[in-house]
């Protein structure tokens, strides 16, 4: 009953009483639609390196930022000598952390020599990953790999089926939660991905995944990261330069002050630097081919800026 209920006040998740998108908002990336000086973020340090392995994904969810499907290849797979170039770059700069995305980064052939590259160069590797049949193919060659340095994360887009399923399409439920049990068995150093939703208090989601984890064996060493709702066309706030005073937010708490992420657009000729996870299409935050001249200006000028990061307090790297 509670699945059913949940399912009824949140599909599609989203609010729909929600204003619409300004769409004088987020144009000018000097100035905001009011006329204050937009705020900006510099890069304090590279701290974590996102490799996108590609946009194919075994999944379409809903309400995905980077519409992954099975049959978006608009970032395309990364090869393994693509991933070395920018590994030596990113230890050069000192950088600690190497995150993989998609799509589903198990979709991608190369995955595996990937990872064991990342670890072996010392870096710690964090995968995002839906735990489901493009990873579990993967079984014989990953088990090796299960170490301190490593961790996935795993979506679980709530604690109960419904709710998840309603974002992921039917039958998803079964087969993620049979691939977290089995990296949890496996020794895996775990974290899961979830959401709070509109009507939950933090405290509430928590307590929800707990009980779940609980009740399913599962151990999860690196902790449980809720993101906060993404409703693309929905109206917020621009974030001005007054703004990190007036919500207490320091610029350096922003994922693109310290990370950046590899893509590779399809018919491009090689990878090359984005400013943020959530933004690969957009040409302002295309940041050049090489990590050491990556750095510069991050002007906020994007939804997915204020929605996720400065209002939503979230991060990638959890």
């Amino acid at each position: 009953m509670i699945e059913t209920a949940l399912l009824a006040e949140t599909s599609p998740f989203l609010d729909p009483a929600a204003r619409p998108l300004d769409p004088a908002k987020f144009r000018d990336p000097l100035r905001t639609a009011k006329g204050d000086r937009r705020a900006h973020v510099e890069l304090d340090r590279l701290e974590t390196l996102w490799i996108n392995t590609g946009t194919l994904c075994n999944l379409a969810c809903k309400s995905c930022y980077i519409e992954s499907s099975p049959v978006n290849d608009a970032l395309v797979y990364m090869t393994l000598a693509e991933v070395d170039d920018y590994l030596d770059q990113a230890e050069a700069l000192g950088t600690r952390e190497i995150g993989f995305t998609g799509g589903e980064p198990f979709m991608n052939p190369d995955i595996i020599a990937m990872l064991r590259s990342a670890l072996d160069r010392g870096f710690d590797v964090l995968v995002l990953t839906n735990a489901m049949r493009p990873m579990r193919r993967f079984e014989v060659a990953l088990q090796p790999l299960a170490c301190p340095a490593l961790t996935l994360r795993v979506s679980l887009d709530h604690y109960t089926q419904a709710v998840h399923e309603a974002e992921r399409g039917a039958r998803t439920w079964d087969k993620a939660v049979e691939g977290l049990q089995w990296l949890s068995a496996h020794g895996f150093r775990l974290a899961v991905a979830g959401r709070k939703l509109g009507f939950e208090t933090e405290a509430e989601a928590r307590a929800g995944y707990s009980l779940l984890l609980s009740q399913l064996g599962v151990k999860i060493d690196a902790g449980l990261i809720l993101f906060p709702e993404m409703d693309s066309a929905a109206d917020v706030p621009e974030i001005s330069e007054a703004c990190w005073g007036i919500l207490d937010v320091a610029p350096g708490a922003m994922m693109c002050a310290t990370s950046r992420m590899v893509v590779k657009r399809k018919g491009a000729d090689g990878p090359h630097v984005v400013a943020c996870t959530l933004l690969p299409y957009d040409p302002q935050f295309a940041l050049g081919t090489k990590l050491a001249g990556a750095g510069g200006t991050v002007r906020l000028n994007h939804p997915h800026c204020a929605r996720f990061c400065v209002l939503g307090g979230a991060s990638c790297s959890g």
